[in-house]
């Protein structure tokens, strides 16, 4: 397996009249076998305010490594390539809203080497959020949004034209599966598809049905990614039938 990191992001949050001092995000990379066809971005949680820098130990970046390594092993001999963006921060801050100019540097980073390819985001939580903002960028082609953090406030428009799917757990406490709900129904006329699926006794941190957050995620890309690409499969083993193309809510 081929990883190489990047840590580049070093113009953003620096000290400036807060005195913060500077954080830099980073990038790891998975490549695929052959040439990059498409690039699965994952996107990790965090707190509502916060300028303390992001480390890998800590558990919001930690809990995407298994759904990126997950996410890799399906798609690495099709040509996808998965980037796992570690913030340069901990908070979403407001109206600096830091973890989306992360993403921004990061789609930035990802033109620049593969113009033109499809990007799929994947993100939890604080991430979640972060990908339906960042959805409007021109090369994303889909969404992957698990027990997101979504409000009223946040806009529908930027999943337009954008293939999406919603996972949150019917115990989550942290975020609110209504609110997700809510999301999906209003921004379903926007989208290319929008597909919610409720998971029956799982909770925001998604140690419970591990396997079917891990199946969905990496089918919805593998199939989206497909369809996009013509390179893998356009149906993905078992996702069909737990996910059938004709529905927009499933509770499983």
């Amino acid at each position: 397996m081929t990883k190489r990191k990047t840590e580049e992001n070093g113009k953003l949050h620096s000290a400036g009249a807060s005195g913060r001092p500077a954080h830099r995000a980073v990038l790891t990379v998975l490549e695929p076998t052959g040439p990059t066809l498409g690039v699965a971005l994952m996107l990790h949680g965090g707190k509502s305010h916060s300028f303390e820098p992001v480390e890998a130990r800590h558990l919001s970046p930690a809990r995407m490594v298994p759904f990126a390594r997950h996410l890799h092993r399906a798609g690495k001999d099709h040509g996808l390539a998965v980037w796992s963006l570690r913030n340069s921060v901990r908070g979403w801050n407001g109206h600096e809203m830091t973890p989306l100019q992360d993403a921004r540097w990061a789609l930035e980073q990802i033109r620049k080497q593969y113009p033109g390819v499809p990007v799929f985001l994947v993100g939890h939580s604080m991430g979640g959020l972060t990908a339906v903002c960042a959805a409007d960028d021109p090369q994303v082609a889909a969404v992957v949004a698990l027990a997101p953090w979504l409000s009223p406030a946040t806009p529908s428009w930027r999943v337009a034209g954008k293939k999406v799917l919603i996972v949150h757990g019917t115990t989550d406490h942290w975020t609110s599966p209504s609110e997700s709900l809510s999301f999906a129904r209003r921004s379903a006329g926007d989208a290319a598809s929008m597909q919610y699926v409720a998971l029956k006794g799982a909770g925001h941190f998604m140690f419970r049905r591990v396997r079917l957050w891990h199946a969905l995620a990496t089918g919805f890309v593998m199939k989206t990614f497909g369809e996009a690409t013509g390179s893998g499969p356009t149906s993905f083993r078992g996702l069909d039938e737990l996910l059938p193309a004709t529905s927009v809510q499933v509770t499983l």
